[in-house]
Protein backbone atom coordinates (compact mmCIF):
# COMPACT_ATOMS: atom_id res chain seq x y z
CA UNK A 1 0.00 0.00 0.00
CA UNK A 2 1.11 3.47 -0.60
CA UNK A 3 -0.54 7.08 0.63
CA UNK A 4 0.31 10.43 -0.51
CA UNK A 5 -0.81 13.72 0.78
CA UNK A 6 -0.69 16.65 -1.12
CA UNK A 7 -0.71 19.60 1.27
CA UNK A 8 -1.45 23.24 0.67
CA UNK A 9 -0.89 26.24 3.18
CA UNK A 10 -3.63 28.81 4.09
CA UNK A 11 -6.66 26.56 1.90
CA UNK A 12 -10.16 28.82 2.32
CA UNK A 13 -12.74 26.25 1.56
CA UNK A 14 -14.94 29.41 1.10
CA UNK A 15 -12.62 29.59 -2.38
CA UNK A 16 -13.21 26.78 -3.39
CA UNK A 17 -15.81 25.20 -5.90
CA UNK A 18 -16.00 21.98 -3.89
CA UNK A 19 -17.78 23.98 -0.93
CA UNK A 20 -19.98 26.28 -3.22
CA UNK A 21 -18.04 28.64 -4.60
CA UNK A 22 -18.78 29.52 -7.60
CA UNK A 23 -16.26 32.11 -9.53
CA UNK A 24 -12.89 30.81 -8.75
CA UNK A 25 -11.49 28.81 -11.93
CA UNK A 26 -10.71 25.55 -10.34
CA UNK A 27 -11.55 22.49 -12.54
CA UNK A 28 -9.20 20.09 -10.95
CA UNK A 29 -10.75 20.51 -7.53
CA UNK A 30 -14.01 19.61 -9.26
CA UNK A 31 -12.10 16.84 -10.50
CA UNK A 32 -10.63 15.76 -7.20
CA UNK A 33 -14.23 15.30 -5.78
CA UNK A 34 -15.09 12.70 -8.31
CA UNK A 35 -12.28 10.82 -6.80
CA UNK A 36 -12.22 10.94 -3.17
CA UNK A 37 -14.53 12.00 -0.22
CA UNK A 38 -14.92 15.48 0.43
CA UNK A 39 -15.09 16.27 4.35
CA UNK A 40 -17.66 19.13 5.38
CA UNK A 41 -16.63 18.96 8.85
CA UNK A 42 -13.18 18.96 8.94
CA UNK A 43 -11.35 21.80 11.58
CA UNK A 44 -8.11 22.68 12.53
CA UNK A 45 -6.71 22.08 15.96
CA UNK A 46 -3.92 23.72 17.12
CA UNK A 47 -2.87 26.80 14.99
CA UNK A 48 -1.45 28.14 12.87
CA UNK A 49 1.53 26.78 10.29
CA UNK A 50 4.17 24.68 12.74
CA UNK A 51 1.83 23.59 15.30
CA UNK A 52 -0.53 22.45 12.91
CA UNK A 53 2.32 20.39 11.70
CA UNK A 54 3.53 18.98 14.73
CA UNK A 55 -0.29 17.74 14.89
CA UNK A 56 0.26 15.91 11.69
CA UNK A 57 3.62 13.91 13.19
CA UNK A 58 1.91 13.29 16.82
CA UNK A 59 -2.04 13.49 16.47
CA UNK A 60 -2.05 15.31 19.72
CA UNK A 61 -3.17 19.15 20.21
CA UNK A 62 -0.04 21.22 21.34
CA UNK A 63 -1.92 24.69 21.61
CA UNK A 64 -2.62 24.46 25.22
CA UNK A 65 1.59 23.97 26.38
CA UNK A 66 3.42 25.94 23.43
CA UNK A 67 3.64 27.91 20.63
CA UNK A 68 4.84 28.03 17.11
CA UNK A 69 7.50 25.12 18.43
CA UNK A 70 10.28 22.86 16.96
CA UNK A 71 9.17 19.02 16.78
CA UNK A 72 9.70 17.86 20.74
CA UNK A 73 12.39 15.50 21.27
CA UNK A 74 9.64 13.60 23.46
CA UNK A 75 7.07 14.09 20.45
CA UNK A 76 6.17 10.33 19.26
CA UNK A 77 5.80 11.29 15.31
CA UNK A 78 3.71 8.70 13.08
CA UNK A 79 6.92 9.26 10.35
CA UNK A 80 8.92 7.77 12.76
CA UNK A 81 6.54 4.87 13.25
CA UNK A 82 6.51 4.07 9.54
CA UNK A 83 9.74 4.07 8.90
CA UNK A 84 9.28 1.29 11.81
CA UNK A 85 7.76 -0.47 10.12
CA UNK A 86 9.40 -0.86 6.63
CA UNK A 87 7.19 1.78 5.22
CA UNK A 88 9.71 4.35 3.62
CA UNK A 89 8.73 8.38 3.77
CA UNK A 90 9.54 10.89 1.72
CA UNK A 91 8.93 14.97 1.69
CA UNK A 92 8.84 17.11 -0.90
CA UNK A 93 8.17 20.79 0.21
CA UNK A 94 8.66 25.02 -0.20
CA UNK A 95 7.41 25.49 3.06
CA UNK A 96 10.45 27.74 4.34
CA UNK A 97 9.32 27.83 8.05
CA UNK A 98 10.89 24.23 7.97
CA UNK A 99 14.61 25.29 7.86
CA UNK A 100 14.11 28.23 10.74
CA UNK A 101 14.72 27.69 13.93
CA UNK A 102 11.30 27.13 15.43
CA UNK A 103 11.03 24.17 12.17
CA UNK A 104 13.58 22.52 13.66
CA UNK A 105 13.65 18.44 13.86
CA UNK A 106 10.26 17.91 11.57
CA UNK A 107 11.92 17.00 8.32
CA UNK A 108 14.46 14.70 9.42
CA UNK A 109 12.13 12.15 10.69
CA UNK A 110 11.22 11.44 6.92
CA UNK A 111 14.01 9.14 4.86
CA UNK A 112 14.49 11.53 2.39
CA UNK A 113 13.17 15.36 1.77
CA UNK A 114 13.84 17.55 -0.76
CA UNK A 115 13.49 21.84 -0.07
CA UNK A 116 12.74 24.06 -2.84
CA UNK A 117 14.05 27.37 -1.86
CA UNK A 118 12.19 31.22 -2.85
CA UNK A 119 9.07 31.19 -1.35
CA UNK A 120 8.41 34.96 0.63
CA UNK A 121 10.87 36.01 2.76
CA UNK A 122 13.13 32.94 2.72
CA UNK A 123 16.74 34.13 2.82
CA UNK A 124 17.62 32.22 -0.44
CA UNK A 125 19.38 34.43 -2.85
CA UNK A 126 22.35 36.93 -1.40
CA UNK A 127 22.01 40.20 -2.30
CA UNK A 128 23.61 43.07 -0.46
CA UNK A 129 21.57 46.11 -1.70
CA UNK A 130 17.43 46.21 -1.20
CA UNK A 131 15.83 45.55 -4.11
CA UNK A 132 13.56 47.39 -6.43
CA UNK A 133 9.42 47.02 -5.42
CA UNK A 134 6.67 48.95 -6.62
CA UNK A 135 4.85 51.33 -4.20
CA UNK A 136 2.43 49.47 -1.75
CA UNK A 137 -0.25 49.33 0.51
CA UNK A 138 1.47 46.84 2.67
CA UNK A 139 2.94 48.58 5.83
CA UNK A 140 5.68 45.54 6.36
CA UNK A 141 8.17 47.28 4.01
CA UNK A 142 11.56 47.74 6.12
CA UNK A 143 11.80 44.25 7.46
CA UNK A 144 13.73 41.07 6.27
CA UNK A 145 10.94 39.11 4.95
CA UNK A 146 9.84 41.84 2.77
CA UNK A 147 13.43 42.70 1.58
CA UNK A 148 13.91 38.65 0.72
CA UNK A 149 10.53 38.61 -0.92
CA UNK A 150 11.55 40.74 -3.51
CA UNK A 151 14.72 39.67 -4.38
CA UNK A 152 13.78 36.16 -4.68
CA UNK A 153 10.72 36.94 -7.27
CA UNK A 154 13.28 38.65 -9.67
CA UNK A 155 14.72 34.45 -9.61
CA UNK A 156 10.92 33.59 -10.08
CA UNK A 157 9.69 34.92 -13.35
CA UNK A 158 8.66 31.96 -14.83
CA UNK A 159 5.65 29.42 -13.90
CA UNK A 160 8.93 26.51 -14.25
CA UNK A 161 11.33 28.52 -11.58
CA UNK A 162 8.14 29.02 -9.09
CA UNK A 163 8.83 26.82 -6.07
CA UNK A 164 5.24 25.39 -6.04
CA UNK A 165 6.19 24.08 -9.49
CA UNK A 166 9.56 22.48 -8.52
CA UNK A 167 7.75 21.37 -5.47
CA UNK A 168 4.94 19.16 -7.21
CA UNK A 169 8.25 18.36 -10.12
CA UNK A 170 9.83 16.77 -7.73
CA UNK A 171 6.69 14.96 -5.96
CA UNK A 172 5.95 13.99 -9.31
CA UNK A 173 9.25 12.42 -9.89
CA UNK A 174 9.49 10.17 -6.76
CA UNK A 175 6.27 9.14 -7.77
CA UNK A 176 7.38 8.35 -11.69
CA UNK A 177 10.39 5.88 -10.19
CA UNK A 178 8.68 4.23 -6.96
CA UNK A 179 5.29 3.92 -8.27
CA UNK A 180 6.19 0.21 -8.90
CA UNK A 181 7.37 -0.46 -5.16
CA UNK A 182 4.90 -0.61 -1.99
CA UNK A 183 5.39 0.73 1.64
CA UNK A 184 5.97 4.17 0.85
CA UNK A 185 4.46 7.54 2.10
CA UNK A 186 5.16 10.55 0.38
CA UNK A 187 4.11 14.27 1.28
CA UNK A 188 3.80 17.05 -1.17
CA UNK A 189 4.11 20.34 1.09
CA UNK A 190 3.51 23.23 -1.11
CA UNK A 191 3.49 26.81 0.97
CA UNK A 192 0.87 28.33 -1.91
CA UNK A 193 -1.67 29.92 -1.42
CA UNK A 194 -0.23 31.66 1.29
CA UNK A 195 0.82 34.97 1.42
CA UNK A 196 2.24 36.74 -0.92
CA UNK A 197 -0.44 36.21 -3.57
CA UNK A 198 2.55 35.98 -5.90
CA UNK A 199 1.93 34.05 -9.58
CA UNK A 200 2.44 34.45 -13.27
CA UNK A 201 0.04 36.49 -15.59
CA UNK A 202 -1.39 33.45 -16.93
CA UNK A 203 -3.33 33.19 -13.60
CA UNK A 204 -4.08 36.61 -13.00
CA UNK A 205 -6.18 36.96 -16.83
CA UNK A 206 -8.39 34.41 -15.27
CA UNK A 207 -9.71 37.13 -12.98
CA UNK A 208 -10.12 40.45 -15.31
CA UNK A 209 -10.84 43.07 -13.00
CA UNK A 210 -10.26 47.09 -12.97
CA UNK A 211 -7.63 48.17 -10.24
CA UNK A 212 -5.26 51.08 -10.69
CA UNK A 213 -4.03 51.32 -6.83
CA UNK A 214 -0.66 50.00 -5.18
CA UNK A 215 0.77 46.88 -5.17
CA UNK A 216 -1.43 44.74 -2.34
CA UNK A 217 -0.48 41.28 -3.17
CA UNK A 218 0.68 40.46 0.80
CA UNK A 219 -1.94 42.23 3.04
CA UNK A 220 -0.95 43.31 6.43
CA UNK A 221 -2.40 41.09 9.33
CA UNK A 222 -5.24 43.06 11.15
CA UNK A 223 -8.87 45.14 10.71
CA UNK A 224 -8.83 45.88 7.02
CA UNK A 225 -8.54 49.11 6.28
CA UNK A 226 -7.91 48.68 2.35
CA UNK A 227 -11.25 49.65 1.39
CA UNK A 228 -13.60 47.46 -1.33
CA UNK A 229 -11.92 47.99 -4.10
CA UNK A 230 -8.18 47.07 -2.95
CA UNK A 231 -10.11 44.20 -0.65
CA UNK A 232 -11.66 42.84 -4.10
CA UNK A 233 -8.17 43.01 -5.35
CA UNK A 234 -6.61 41.19 -2.80
CA UNK A 235 -9.30 38.63 -3.00
CA UNK A 236 -9.02 38.36 -6.92
CA UNK A 237 -4.68 37.98 -6.32
CA UNK A 238 -5.58 35.19 -3.46
CA UNK A 239 -7.87 33.31 -6.25
CA UNK A 240 -5.15 33.67 -9.22
CA UNK A 241 -2.60 31.75 -6.93
CA UNK A 242 -5.64 29.20 -6.19
CA UNK A 243 -5.79 28.43 -9.81
CA UNK A 244 -2.34 27.51 -9.83
CA UNK A 245 -2.70 25.66 -7.19
CA UNK A 246 -5.03 23.77 -9.07
CA UNK A 247 -3.00 23.42 -11.92
CA UNK A 248 -0.25 21.56 -9.62
CA UNK A 249 -3.50 19.46 -8.13
CA UNK A 250 -4.59 18.32 -11.87
CA UNK A 251 -0.58 16.95 -12.23
CA UNK A 252 -1.13 14.76 -9.72
CA UNK A 253 -4.07 13.28 -10.38
CA UNK A 254 -2.64 12.89 -14.31
CA UNK A 255 -0.24 10.56 -12.72
CA UNK A 256 -2.14 8.30 -10.35
CA UNK A 257 -4.42 8.33 -13.26
CA UNK A 258 -1.46 7.78 -15.50
CA UNK A 259 -0.38 4.80 -13.51
CA UNK A 260 -3.31 3.08 -12.10
CA UNK A 261 -2.50 4.34 -8.40
CA UNK A 262 -6.37 4.50 -7.41
CA UNK A 263 -5.69 0.51 -6.97
CA UNK A 264 -3.87 0.51 -3.85
CA UNK A 265 -3.00 4.46 -2.78
CA UNK A 266 -4.51 6.73 -0.46
CA UNK A 267 -4.66 10.12 -1.31
CA UNK A 268 -5.19 12.98 1.20
CA UNK A 269 -5.62 17.19 0.14
CA UNK A 270 -5.41 19.11 3.23
CA UNK A 271 -4.54 22.44 4.44
CA UNK A 272 -3.26 23.57 7.60
CA UNK A 273 -5.25 26.70 7.98
CA UNK A 274 -7.55 28.93 6.07
CA UNK A 275 -7.21 32.78 5.30
CA UNK A 276 -9.80 35.64 5.99
CA UNK A 277 -10.03 38.32 3.21
CA UNK A 278 -11.70 40.77 4.48
CA UNK A 279 -14.62 38.98 5.75
CA UNK A 280 -15.96 40.17 9.70
CA UNK A 281 -13.24 43.59 8.85
CA UNK A 282 -10.20 40.98 9.12
CA UNK A 283 -7.69 40.15 6.82
CA UNK A 284 -4.71 37.56 7.35
CA UNK A 285 -5.17 34.12 9.78
CA UNK A 286 -3.52 35.03 13.27
CA UNK A 287 -6.34 37.36 14.84
CA UNK A 288 -9.29 36.75 17.22
CA UNK A 289 -11.51 35.14 17.40
CA UNK A 290 -10.40 31.68 15.27
CA UNK A 291 -13.55 32.41 12.52
CA UNK A 292 -14.75 29.81 10.11
CA UNK A 293 -12.84 31.08 7.27
CA UNK A 294 -9.19 29.66 9.75
CA UNK A 295 -10.29 27.05 11.25
CA UNK A 296 -12.97 25.04 9.30
CA UNK A 297 -11.55 23.31 6.67
CA UNK A 298 -11.37 21.65 3.47
CA UNK A 299 -10.59 18.03 3.61
CA UNK A 300 -10.60 15.22 0.61
CA UNK A 301 -9.55 11.81 0.85
CA UNK A 302 -9.22 8.49 -1.16
CA UNK A 303 -8.36 4.78 0.57
CA UNK A 304 -7.96 2.48 -1.53
CA UNK A 305 -9.60 -0.45 0.94
CA UNK A 306 -12.79 1.43 0.24
CA UNK A 307 -12.78 2.07 -3.63
CA UNK A 308 -16.72 2.45 -4.06
CA UNK A 309 -16.24 5.28 -1.16
CA UNK A 310 -15.49 8.37 -3.80
CA UNK A 311 -17.39 11.20 -5.27
CA UNK A 312 -19.52 11.22 -1.89
CA UNK A 313 -19.69 13.70 1.26
CA UNK A 314 -19.29 13.22 4.85
CA UNK A 315 -20.87 15.04 7.64
CA UNK A 316 -18.74 13.49 10.58
CA UNK A 317 -16.87 15.68 12.55
CA UNK A 318 -13.28 15.54 11.97
CA UNK A 319 -10.41 17.65 12.50
CA UNK A 320 -6.02 17.45 11.80
CA UNK A 321 -4.77 15.10 14.64
CA UNK A 322 -7.09 12.43 13.06
CA UNK A 323 -5.18 12.25 10.11
CA UNK A 324 -2.45 10.56 12.30
CA UNK A 325 -4.20 7.03 13.74
CA UNK A 326 -5.54 6.85 9.76
CA UNK A 327 -2.23 6.74 8.38
CA UNK A 328 -1.11 4.28 11.01
CA UNK A 329 -3.95 1.66 10.43
CA UNK A 330 -3.88 2.09 6.74
CA UNK A 331 -0.07 0.99 6.92
CA UNK A 332 -0.44 -1.47 9.72
CA UNK A 333 1.69 0.75 11.87
CA UNK A 334 1.58 0.78 15.79
CA UNK A 335 -0.11 4.17 16.95
CA UNK A 336 1.66 7.16 18.24
CA UNK A 337 1.44 7.25 22.24
CA UNK A 338 -1.01 9.78 24.21
CA UNK A 339 -2.87 10.53 20.95
CA UNK A 340 -6.25 12.98 20.74
CA UNK A 341 -6.82 12.18 17.40
CA UNK A 342 -8.97 9.13 15.85
CA UNK A 343 -8.73 6.79 13.12
CA UNK A 344 -11.25 8.45 9.78
CA UNK A 345 -11.66 4.46 9.06
CA UNK A 346 -15.66 4.82 9.94
CA UNK A 347 -16.47 8.17 8.67
CA UNK A 348 -14.88 6.80 5.54
CA UNK A 349 -16.69 3.65 5.24
CA UNK A 350 -19.80 4.76 6.60
CA UNK A 351 -19.62 8.29 7.56
CA UNK A 352 -19.73 6.95 11.53
CA UNK A 353 -19.24 9.31 14.15
CA UNK A 354 -15.77 9.63 15.56
CA UNK A 355 -15.90 12.34 18.00
CA UNK A 356 -18.03 14.63 19.44
CA UNK A 357 -16.32 17.23 19.56
CA UNK A 358 -13.30 19.34 18.03
CA UNK A 359 -10.77 21.19 20.15
CA UNK A 360 -9.04 24.16 18.16
CA UNK A 361 -7.06 27.17 19.47
CA UNK A 362 -4.00 29.12 18.84
CA UNK A 363 -1.40 29.17 22.15
CA UNK A 364 -2.39 32.02 24.62
CA UNK A 365 -5.98 32.95 22.62
CA UNK A 366 -9.45 31.50 23.30
CA UNK A 367 -9.52 27.98 23.80
CA UNK A 368 -12.37 26.77 21.66
CA UNK A 369 -14.69 23.92 21.05
CA UNK A 370 -16.92 22.82 18.52
CA UNK A 371 -19.90 19.64 18.16
CA UNK A 372 -20.42 20.57 14.15
CA UNK A 373 -22.69 23.20 15.15
CA UNK A 374 -22.12 25.02 17.77
CA UNK A 375 -19.07 27.25 18.54
CA UNK A 376 -18.05 27.95 21.91
CA UNK A 377 -14.61 30.33 22.06
CA UNK A 378 -13.75 30.70 26.43
CA UNK A 379 -11.47 34.38 26.38
CA UNK A 380 -8.85 34.88 28.98
CA UNK A 381 -10.93 36.54 32.13
CA UNK A 382 -8.06 39.14 31.93
CA UNK A 383 -6.64 41.37 29.86
CA UNK A 384 -3.00 40.23 30.98
CA UNK A 385 -3.95 36.88 29.72
CA UNK A 386 -2.12 35.07 32.31
CA UNK A 387 -0.80 32.85 34.23
CA UNK A 388 0.48 31.78 30.95
CA UNK A 389 3.27 29.27 30.22
CA UNK A 390 5.62 27.54 27.75
CA UNK A 391 6.46 24.26 28.16
CA UNK A 392 8.94 23.42 25.57
CA UNK A 393 12.81 21.08 26.07
CA UNK A 394 13.40 23.17 22.25
CA UNK A 395 13.09 26.82 23.50
CA UNK A 396 12.58 28.46 20.21
CA UNK A 397 10.73 31.26 18.20
CA UNK A 398 9.67 31.16 14.55
CA UNK A 399 13.26 32.17 13.72
CA UNK A 400 15.30 32.14 16.41
CA UNK A 401 15.89 30.43 19.50
CA UNK A 402 14.26 32.20 23.25
CA UNK A 403 16.34 35.10 24.43
CA UNK A 404 18.61 35.05 27.34
CA UNK A 405 16.18 36.99 29.62
CA UNK A 406 13.28 34.23 28.59
CA UNK A 407 15.31 31.59 29.67
CA UNK A 408 16.71 33.16 32.70
CA UNK A 409 13.14 32.56 33.89
CA UNK A 410 12.60 28.71 33.19
CA UNK A 411 11.99 26.40 35.67
CA UNK A 412 13.05 22.59 35.05
CA UNK A 413 9.78 20.33 36.08
CA UNK A 414 8.57 16.60 35.80
CA UNK A 415 6.97 16.38 32.33
CA UNK A 416 3.43 15.67 31.66
CA UNK A 417 2.92 11.82 31.20
CA UNK A 418 3.12 12.29 27.82
CA UNK A 419 6.03 13.19 27.72
CA UNK A 420 7.88 9.95 29.02
CA UNK A 421 9.25 10.87 31.66
CA UNK A 422 11.19 14.12 30.18
CA UNK A 423 12.19 17.16 32.13
CA UNK A 424 10.48 20.21 30.67
CA UNK A 425 10.68 23.88 30.85
CA UNK A 426 8.70 26.02 32.17
CA UNK A 427 8.80 29.56 30.84
CA UNK A 428 6.47 32.72 31.18
CA UNK A 429 4.88 33.56 27.96
CA UNK A 430 2.84 36.68 26.39
CA UNK A 431 1.15 36.79 23.41
CA UNK A 432 -0.07 39.94 20.75
CA UNK A 433 -3.66 38.63 20.71
CA UNK A 434 -6.44 40.70 22.12
CA UNK A 435 -8.81 37.32 22.99
CA UNK A 436 -9.71 39.14 26.43
CA UNK A 437 -11.38 42.02 24.27
CA UNK A 438 -13.58 40.08 22.34
CA UNK A 439 -14.68 37.95 24.79
CA UNK A 440 -16.34 34.97 25.31
CA UNK A 441 -18.83 33.86 22.27
CA UNK A 442 -20.98 31.68 20.92
CA UNK A 443 -22.34 31.12 17.83
CA UNK A 444 -24.86 28.68 16.34
CA UNK A 445 -23.36 27.78 12.44
CA UNK A 446 -26.47 26.36 11.56
CA UNK A 447 -28.58 29.75 11.94
CA UNK A 448 -25.45 31.89 11.58
CA UNK A 449 -23.23 30.14 9.23
CA UNK A 450 -21.40 33.91 9.05
CA UNK A 451 -20.92 34.00 12.47
CA UNK A 452 -22.27 37.48 12.64
CA UNK A 453 -24.98 37.27 15.51
CA UNK A 454 -22.52 35.81 19.02
CA UNK A 455 -25.76 34.62 21.47
CA UNK A 456 -26.11 33.60 24.68
CA UNK A 457 -27.62 29.99 26.17
CA UNK A 458 -26.90 28.47 29.26
CA UNK A 459 -27.64 24.84 28.94
CA UNK A 460 -25.13 24.79 26.00
CA UNK A 461 -22.78 26.66 27.17
CA UNK A 462 -22.42 24.28 30.26
CA UNK A 463 -22.34 21.78 27.65
CA UNK A 464 -19.60 22.59 25.41
CA UNK A 465 -17.56 23.75 28.32
CA UNK A 466 -17.92 20.54 30.24
CA UNK A 467 -17.05 18.65 26.67
CA UNK A 468 -13.96 21.12 26.97
CA UNK A 469 -12.99 20.30 29.94
CA UNK A 470 -13.15 17.44 29.38
CA UNK A 471 -10.83 16.98 26.14
CA UNK A 472 -8.57 19.48 28.01
CA UNK A 473 -8.53 16.97 30.26
CA UNK A 474 -7.73 14.17 28.03
CA UNK A 475 -4.81 16.91 26.71
CA UNK A 476 -2.75 16.87 29.89
CA UNK A 477 -4.19 20.71 29.81
CA UNK A 478 -1.49 22.58 32.12
CA UNK A 479 -3.50 23.51 35.40
CA UNK A 480 -2.82 27.53 34.36
CA UNK A 481 -5.09 27.08 31.03
CA UNK A 482 -8.15 26.33 33.06
CA UNK A 483 -7.38 29.68 35.21
CA UNK A 484 -6.45 31.61 32.41
CA UNK A 485 -9.85 31.42 30.74
CA UNK A 486 -11.97 30.81 33.89
CA UNK A 487 -12.80 27.06 33.82
CA UNK A 488 -13.76 24.82 37.03
CA UNK A 489 -12.52 21.47 36.49
CA UNK A 490 -11.79 19.92 40.14
CA UNK A 491 -14.78 18.12 40.09
CA UNK A 492 -15.35 15.12 37.34
CA UNK A 493 -17.16 16.33 33.90
CA UNK A 494 -18.99 13.59 32.20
Amino acid sequence: MKAIMLMFDSLNRHYLPNYGCDWTVMPNFCRLAQRTLTFDNFYAGSLPCMPARRELHTGRYNFLHSSWSPLQPYDDSVIQRLKEKGVYTHVTTDHFHYWEAGGSCYLTKFDSYEMHRGQQGDPWIGQVPWPEFPETLCRRQNGQNWRHDWINRAFLKTEAQMPQTRTMDSGLDFIERNAKYDDWYLQIEIFDPHEPFYTQENYKKLYPHDYHGKNLDWPDYGKNEYGPEATRHVRYEYAALLSMCDHNLGRLLDKMDQLDMWRDTMLIVNTDHGFMLGEKEWMGKNIQPMYQEIVHLPFFLYDPRCPDAKGERREALAQTVDIVPTLAEFFQAELPECMDGRSLTPVIRTDEAIRDAALFGVFGGHVNITDGRYVYMKAPVSEENTPLFEYTDMPCHMREPFTSEELSQAELLDGFPHMKGSKVMRIPAKTNFSAYRQGTLLYDLWKDPVQNMPFREEDTEKRLESAMVRMMKENEAPEEQYERVGLSHKKEHH
